[in-house]
């Protein structure tokens, strides 16, 4: 595919449409239509997005490592309550580890303790847009309580490997904390 050009359809508070055109291998046109965060998209460089990312995930497990945290949300888009991880965008200035332990308070009331690892910049949803997404795996500790924010409807909670695999029998989950917990769950314990 080469990149030819790229036209702002709309605009919102937090999205913005854009229609790409491409021109395919056999020389024909294509338009594809994406969404963005990025209100000032210009040309097929500031097409990348932000960097490191727009948003944190977090991959949050108990101390011990027998439990991992999901949150269970009602999610606007699909208008349903959905299994995912905690996660949200990082505010301007913001570094992702301060994202993450920001947005893990405000969503669970639970305190990052330790940063295991940091998994670079990856699209959440490459199908139609170029969102990023960083991932902080850690642990976490304290008591839950309800999300700081009114539009956050979330029950956060600890599941060991056997609720997971029951939950994804029957559950609907967000598809990149489907991945995680499908493999998760069927590791085998450490003796």
């Amino acid at each position: 595919m080469k990149f030819k050009s790229i036209e702002k359809m709309d605009s919102g508070k937090y999205i913005s449409r854009y229609n790409l055109k491409y021109e395919t291998s056999d020389g024909k046109e294509k338009i594809y239509e994406m969404i963005s965060r990025d209100p000032d998209i210009r040309d097929f460089e500031t097409l990348h997005g932000k960097e490191p990312a727009d948003a944190v995930v977090l991959i949050i497990h108990n101390e011990d490592h027998s439990k991992v945290l999901l949150n269970h949300e009602f999610r606007l888009a699909p208008g349903c309550l959905v299994y995912n991880f905690p996660a949200g965008l990082i505010d301007p200035g913001e570094t992702p580890e301060e994202a993450a332990k920001r947005e893990l308070w405000e969503e669970t009331g639970l305190v990052l303790e330790k940063v295991e690892d940091y998994i670079p910049a990856s699209y959440s949803a490459v199908g139609f847009s170029n969102e990023k997404n960083v991932v902080i795996v850690g642990t976490a500790s304290g008591e839950f309580h309800e999300s700081t924010s009114t539009v956050e409807e979330i029950e956060a909670g600890w599941y060991t490997k056997e609720e997971i695999r029951e939950l994804l029998k029957t559950e609907l989950f967000a598809a990149r904390t489907q991945a995680y917990c499908y493999l998760w769950s069927k590791e085998r314990n450490e003796v």
